[in-house]
């Protein structure tokens, strides 16, 4: 069913923070950072700004962890956009609508306006994926802002799984979460389409890494 009416997304956007915010708290958060300066509580005390990335499927992690109003989240213009949004910005989170692969001129132009001060949340594959890949549009945007990307992996121990492109993650309550983030990859200003490609890559590669560590890692917590 298509939800539509103005009132009942706002209706489905309180109840949903309610949700997150609720089931957030009974999760027992782990870290580990190749580099700990690039920790969001870190990062922000410091005055450090960058891009964080994750999958689309464990985006219940940061939605609850990261939930700050100087960490801009990035959503997709697609149907369900709006939802999405209603339930992040109760949350917390500042919003940029727009996407990766859509919208995403428009998006860039009001992200670079918006981020003189904060971080980016970026899903590299999502809306529609392919699952765990990330579209080249991340890397153009850490191009044109010149923030670095951050690209962590994240896992719940024993989630449930929708049966939906992305195998939508949702943790059960009081269990455990990891998460890896390695270095940063930093795009030069100049890149051409040949460096974009190699950057997009080598965070594809990094993230599919700190993927497979954090779901190994949480296993045995």
């Amino acid at each position: 069913m298509k939800i539509q009416h103005p009132l009942l997304i706002k209706a489905v956007g309180v109840a949903g923070s309610f949700l997150v915010r609720r089931l957030g708290e009974t999760i027992d958060y782990h870290f580990r950072y190749e580099d700990p300066l690039v920790d969001p509580e870190v990062a922000r005390r410091l005055g450090h700004r960058y891009i964080y990335a994750f999958f689309h499927e464990v985006m219940l992690f940061p939605a609850h962890y990261w939930a700050w109003p100087t960490m801009h989240i990035l959503i997709s213009d697609h149907r369900d956009g709006e939802l999405i949004t209603q339930v992040v910005k109760r949350l917390g989170f500042g919003v940029v609508r727009g996407s990766t692969t859509r919208g995403g001129a428009r998006a860039l132009r009001e992200m670079t306006t918006k981020i003189e001060h904060d971080n980016l949340c970026v899903t590299p594959d999502g809306p529609r994926g392919p699952r765990r890949h990330v579209h080249q549009g991340l890397v153009y945007l850490a191009s044109r802002t010149g923030l670095p990307v951050i690209g962590a992996g994240m896992a719940f121990k024993d989630p449930w799984r929708a049966r939906s492109w992305d195998r939508f993650a949702v943790p059960r309550p009081f269990s455990k979460a990891a998460c890896v983030a390695p270095a940063a990859v930093v795009v030069p200003p100049d890149a051409d389409r040949d460096a974009l490609e190699s950057c997009r890559l080598e965070v594809e590669t990094r993230m599919n890494r700190a993927m497979d560590e954090a779901e190994r890692w949480v296993e045995t917590l």
